[in-house]
């Protein structure tokens, strides 16, 4: 994934699906099912992709684990972003051939899989380093999953990282409304894949591809879908969302700001979200659903990366710093309560200590409700590694540590500056504490509150009283002294 997807990242984040994700369906051939355990790193997007194979393999009888250990196979849905993420896949494959094994010795049967970026950009070397794979598969062939291991209890040992010529969304089976609702009411929904912008620091168009848009009428069926199964907020996904531009319902070209528009239509669906945004594809339709749409949620995720122009161009960004200024001036202007989240990166090849000073001088202008940033590393293949000039390591965790203080100052600020206010909150799942609740504010902060489990769903009005390390505690509103 690109570091320009910071904000779709859990940095080493692991998802277990669990065994509310899918029913538990017999086989077609009418055997036992069987059980699948995906381990999921990375990104929101590879949520999204680890649910939609989930779905896939249920018609094949495949019931979700939490339990690897009683796993008929296990698939690790792979992201290539961090520094030696191939190293980490090998390192877990490792303890899985010997899980297999002991398996295999005791007469039981342990597929293992591999998909996602790393098995795109590692392809048949996984094979090669890991003789206990069986099936390789790229995040652009997943919806071939099935006939992959089909091929493999054959006997082969499968790898399909070749890039799709059909649609892979139009094999896709949509889950069914009860695993919908038994998922949450917030909803994750790709519409867009690849990137073509070729930023000199990122694997994204050598692991993803080149820019594909869903159109208009495949991610409207699949939001009334997912509303229709209780969703509340769905969150538009794409390495570069903001560069959709899909076939409307004529065949016309539509741009995100018109699909937003659109799903704002559908019954249900209170809230919208999208991430990542490139700033060279926010046009005046997406700046102007931000005024218009009360679905659209007040909070833009919108890298910079640095906040020099030398450095920028060195990225291949695209952009200068007064460009990226004058384009979050513009948005304020339309929507002056929006908070604002960002990708750094420190180090790059050639930063000097001025350029960095350019870095810290445009985040002190922006001012960061959220951020993420990373210390340069070099991914094989792309341009940034074969550049001179590379900054030592001491320097690059120096600045990072610098600029990282000054970003959670900022956090720290915007949380303190919302206690005393009053917001919607959209009460998604139970906390820690007996009779509490945790939703997301507008800016998509977690909220402690006081409500019923039988609340989960409801949009409420609530009072913000303190912040917490990472989130914000509330009371509601009409209770408030």
């Amino acid at each position: 994934m690109t570091q320009d997807s910071a904000l779709l990242q859990a940095p080493e984040a692991i998802l277990h699906e669990g065994p509310h994700d899918a029913p538990n369906e017999a086989l077609r051939d009418g055997s036992n099912s069987r059980k699948v355990f995906i381990k999921t790193y990375g990104c929101q997007m590879n949520v999204y992709d680890s649910m939609r194979m989930s779905d896939a393999l249920a018609r094949d009888g495949y019931e979700p684990t939490e339990d690897m250990e009683e796993a008929d196979l296990v698939l690790l849905n792979t992201c290539h972003i961090r520094e030696k993420a191939a190293e980490k896949v090998y390192s877990a494959l490792g303890r899985l051939r010997e899980m297999k094994k002991k398996k295999a010795a005791d007469g039981r049967e342990m597929m293992i899989g591999v998909a996602g970026c790393v098995a795109q950009a590692e392809g048949e070397e996984i094979l090669r380093r890991a003789p206990a794979v069986d099936v390789v598969i790229g995040p652009q062939t997943y919806h071939r999953l099935s006939e992959a291991l089909r091929r493999a209890k054959q006997g082969q040992r499968v790898v399909d990282t070749e890039y799709a010529i059909e649609d892979k969304f139009e094999h896709l089976p949509i889950a069914e409304s009860r695993k919908i609702r038994a998922r949450g009411v917030t909803a994750f929904l790709t519409v867009q894949e690849g990137c073509d912008k070729f930023c000199t620091f990122c694997v994204v168009p050598y692991t993803r591809g080149s820019e594909v848009s869903r159109p208009v009428s495949q991610i409207v069926d699949e939001a009334e879908k997912l509303a229709e199964g209780g969703v509340r907020e769905i969150t538009l996904l794409g390495q570069n969302v903001n560069a959709w531009h899909g076939a409307g319902p004529r065949g016309e070209a539509w741009s995100l700001g018109d699909l937003l528009y659109r799903l704002a239509e559908i019954p249900g669906l209170a809230r919208l979200r999208y991430t990542t945004s490139h700033p060279r594809d926010m046009d005046d339709r997406l700046i102007n659903a931000h005024r218009d749409l009360r679905a659209l949620m007040p909070y833009l995720h919108l890298p910079v990366q640095s906040g020099s122009d030398r450095i920028l161009k060195a990225m291949n960004r695209r952009h200068t710093a007064a460009e990226y200024l004058a384009l979050i001036e513009r948005i304020r202007t339309v929507r002056p309560d929006i908070a604002l989240s960002g990708d750094f990166i420190t180090g790059f090849p050639g930063e000097t200590d001025e350029d960095f000073k350019d870095t810290l001088r445009l985040v002190e202008e922006v001012r960061y409700a959220q951020a993420f940033s990373f210390k340069y590393s070099t991914r094989p293949g792309t341009p940034g590694a074969e550049l001179k000039d590379q900054v030592p390591e001491e320097i690059k965790a120096e600045r990072l540590e610098r600029l990282q203080m000054l970003l959670l100052k900022q956090q720290q600020e915007f949380a303190e500056s919302c206690i005393g206010k009053e917001i919607d909150l959209l009460l998604e799942k139970p906390g820690r504490m007996p009779e509490q609740l945790i939703g997301r504010s507008p800016w998509l902060q977690s909220v402690n509150v006081d409500a019923k489990a039988s609340q989960i769903g409801d949009i409420i009005k609530v009072r913000i009283t303190g912040t917490g390390t990472n989130s914000l505690f509330a009371e509601r509103a009409e209770a408030a002294v």
